[in-house]
């Protein structure tokens, strides 16, 4: 059971390792748009849009990266009182009742919207913006598989706490 947590975090962890570098290039390519819009007095729609997908990008494929690490943030007057093996429990209901359903969900209704931007190729957001609409709205299933992978690891991880305490 543990070798497939590892796998499945793993995954998440690669994902964060390449994902992590979308934070500098935002910061990096923003510098550039103010620099070209206050120094040289232009400006390129494509650039701000640029932002905004490396933005997306690294909020929702960061955040199976953030669940694996616990970076999250939690209101847990009650919780953090609790024992580890209470605390599987609760997590493994949340999980199961909450996560994994809601990840579903989302994944199937936005699935066709995704094909169907996919099938036409759909374009920029502005007039002169990124071509690829596509792509960005590609990233909600993504975002929906990362954080699917992460919940069933962190199943199996309660699942083995909670066998533990017995």
């Amino acid at each position: 059971m543990m070798l497939v947590s590892s796998f499945l975090d793993r995954i998440n962890q690669s994902v964060g390792n390449v994902i992590r570098w979308t934070a500098l290039l935002m910061v990096l390519l923003q510098f550039a748009i103010v620099l070209l819009r206050y120094v040289f007095g232009v400006s390129f729609i494509f650039l701000n849009e640029g932002v905004l997908y490396l933005h997306s990008t690294l909020f929702m494929l960061g955040a199976g990266y953030t669940f694996l690490v616990d970076g999250h943030v939690r209101v847990d007057i009650f919780y953090a009182k609790l024992s580890k093996a209470r605390k599987a429990k609760i997590d493994i209901f949340g999980h199961l009742v909450f996560l994994l359903p809601a990840m579903l969900i989302l994944l199937y209704w936005t699935w066709p919207t995704v094909q169907t931007s996919w099938a036409i190729w759909e374009g920029p957001i502005s007039v002169g913006g990124i071509p690829a609409s596509f792509l960005l709205k590609s990233l909600i299933p993504g975002f929906c598989i990362l954080i699917l992978v992460q919940g069933v690891s962190a199943i199996v991880k309660d699942m083995l706490v909670t066998k533990e305490a017995r």
